[in-house]
């Protein structure tokens, strides 16, 4: 793994915090040179926008993964979900979903939720099989999802096992957006005395409720992808703007 993507997935950058948020336009023409796998090498080099970008002119893509636990360093993806969007439109007709078979068994309380059994996964491709068409559908869109520690680090991790490099690449966590508004909302005096804190869930679908939005089936990672595309949308028209530059909302 290059240097600069070992620094950056050790510090704060990960976590998003303030301050730590790389300029993504010069770190992937850096891993562009000095990444190996041609379909990374491929997907840095279609390059991403800058900070000062508005958000409506930004090429974007809803992403949701399905996997077989919540820890990437033991559990692996089961299932991929990707649609291309932009705040006007939603790219329905050009999303894609891939079964894919992880490297680690399946784990029974997962299969509750998205209901992918070991007869599917069976003969299903490796993420490696088709990773330059993954890769390919993100590369040179800003990525949308519902927490990203689950996206991001699970890409990541599945990389580094397969191809011996790690993935980096912005994300706007539709979760964190929700989040901001949250931390802020006060108690009253007698929540505080009784020392309650406010109780706002930020899951997909208790936010897609506070926008009016409407229930999905959850756990499947195509509709959980245009879930949150379309929280994006909801929550740009009415607690940002278009003109929102990327910088304030990606990490």
């Amino acid at each position: 793994m290059p240097s600069v993507l070992k620094r950056l997935l050790a510090n704060g950058a990960e976590g998003g915090r303030e301050g730590s948020r790389p300029d993504w336009p010069a770190l992937y023409a850096r891993l562009a040179r000095e990444t190996r796998d041609p379909r990374l090498r491929a997907f840095y080099d279609a390059g991403m926008p800058c900070a000062a970008t508005p958000v409506r002119e930004a090429p974007l893509i809803a992403m949701d993964f399905e996997t077989t636990g919540l820890d990437p360093a033991t559990d692996g993806i089961v299932s991929i979900g990707l649609v291309p969007m932009s705040l006007e439109r939603i790219g329905a007709s050009a999303s894609r979903h891939w079964i894919v078979r992880p490297r680690v068994p399946l784990d029974e309380k997962s299969v509750t939720l998205h209901g992918i059994t070991d007869s599917q996964v069976r003969n299903a491709p490796d993420l490696d099989e088709i990773l330059g068409e993954v890769l390919g559908c993100m590369a040179g869109r800003v990525a949308i999802v519902h927490c990203r520690e689950l996206e991001r680090q699970f890409l990541n991790t599945a990389l580094k096992v397969r191809i011996n490099e790690g993935i980096v690449f912005p994300v706007i966590d539709t979760m964190e957006l929700e989040a901001r508004i949250y931390r802020k909302q006060k108690t009253g005096l007698i929540e505080r005395l009784l020392g309650r804190k406010p109780q706002a869930s930020i899951r997909l679908a208790a936010s897609r409720e506070r926008f009016g939005l409407p229930r999905y089936h959850p756990h499947h990672a195509l509709t959980d992808a245009l879930a949150s595309a379309e929280l994006l949308q909801a929550q740009i028209a009415h607690r940002f703007s278009p003109d929102t530059p990327l910088g304030k909302l990606w990490m």
